[in-house]
This record gives structure tokens, sequence and C-alpha cells, in this order.
């Protein structure tokens, strides 16, 4: 007996059960197992079984292929909705065509390298006086670009390639913690004032200051409370 010996669902369920000797074999690469599942499903009428014997069906499936639960039931919704089981991508519509090419992106990159990087609007310019009034045929295409995809071709891997400009790191000094005296232009009640320590005094938070003026011939004041 053989798998297309099996004719309905209760053959089905005595191949799952392992009543019989049953020799078969699995399909050999995904076309091969994507037909046969049409086939079975085909075959057993999938479309008008009960929820049983779907559910043999699927069993079945799973067994012979050796594909995930998941897997069997996106094909068999494929076959529900199409017809048929196929592989994602065969019936693919062909993508966009590609209108500025490698040779267009390098003679952006060497116009820019010509006139340090101006504007878009510049560089497009450039381009088409290159091609209509100096009859540089290679900037046929490229002067036709838009000023904001001009911009995109700048930010393109090719692009980034041929023309990449590194800056070193510039230094900057920062006064960090810096403690000098005020500038008091001269005028009186400046002082400094410093934190000497946090504790309690007589069961009371507080923060000891110590202030100190900074006036032409006076003496460090003594710590007060704040």
């Amino acid at each position: 007996m053989n798998l297309k010996a099996l004719k309905n669902t209760e053959e089905l369920q005595t191949f799952l059960d392992g009543s019989q000797a049953v020799a078969f074999s699995i399909p050999g690469d995904k076309k091969a197992r994507y037909y046969f599942i049409q086939s079975t499903l085909k075959q057993f009428h999938y479309r008008a079984l009960n929820k049983r014997q779907k559910g043999i069906v699927i069993r079945f499936l799973l067994q012979v292929t050796g594909y995930s639960l998941q897997q069997i039931t996106r094909l068999i919704q494929q076959y529900l909705k199409a017809g048929v089981v196929q592989q994602r991508g065969t019936n693919k519509p062909p993508g966009f065509k590609r209108k500025y090419t490698a040779t267009d992106i390098a003679l952006l990159a060497e116009m820019d390298e010509r006139y340090n990087t101006p504007s878009g609007a510049v560089i497009k310019k450039l381009c088409e006086r290159a091609y209509s009034i100096f009859d540089e045929t290679q900037y046929k295409n490229i002067a036709n670009i838009s000023v904001s995809h001009l911009y995109n071709l700048r930010g393109s891997t090719g692009y980034q390639k041929q023309r990449r400009h590194f800056e070193k790191t510039k230094s900057r000094q920062v006064a960090i913690g810096d403690r000098r005296k005020p500038n008091t232009l001269g005028k009186p009640g400046y002082i400094r004032v410093d934190t000497v320590h946090q504790g309690d005094q007589d069961g009371i938070k507080g923060v000891y200051l110590r202030c100190q003026p900074w006036r032409a011939n006076a003496r460090a004041g003594s710590p007060q409370k704040a």
C-alpha cells in the first residue's frame, strides 16, 4: 500500500494509527512537497470535509511532509484562496528599474569634489551646464535629477565610499571646580560661602557655613549656623 492508495479519511486515520504497514516516501524538494500538498487537498476534497476530517488530513500532511503546523496551515489557506499551493515570489512582479547608476553617483561625487560640495541646486545646475553647454554626454542622465533626490544619492553607500570627510576632534578647555576670588569691582559686601559640614545641633538638623568677607583688610569670620 502506498500513499496514492489512500482514498478517504478513514484510510488516512488507519495510516496515522499505524495499524497497517504502509510504505511511503516523503517528497524531495520544496516544489515537489508543495505539489503533493496541493494534490492531497484536491484528492480528498478538503473544502467539503467536516472539522474532524480536516483534522485527519492535516495530521497526515504533518507526518508525510515534515512541515510544522503553522506552515501547513498557511499552505492550506493559500490553497483555499487561490486553488494552488506554490512558493512565495514565483509570481513576483518586477521591481522598479534603477534610474541612476553607479556611474552617475561617481560623476556626482567628482563634481562635489571639484566644487567643494555646494548646495544641491548649484550641483544640479552645474550638471545641466556640463551636458547642455559643454556637451559632456556622460552627464545626460544625472542632469535631470531633482534636488531632493540628489541629496539621497549623496547619502547612498556608493557615494560615501568615494567621498568621506573626517575631522579631528577639537579639544575644548572647560573650567571644572575652578575656585577663584570674586571680582568685587571695588564694591564692599561680597563674601564667599563654603559648606563646612552638615550635622545635628540640639536635635535639629542644620548646615554650618563659613562666611569669609572679601574686603581689602577684613579678617576671616568665625563659623556661623545657617
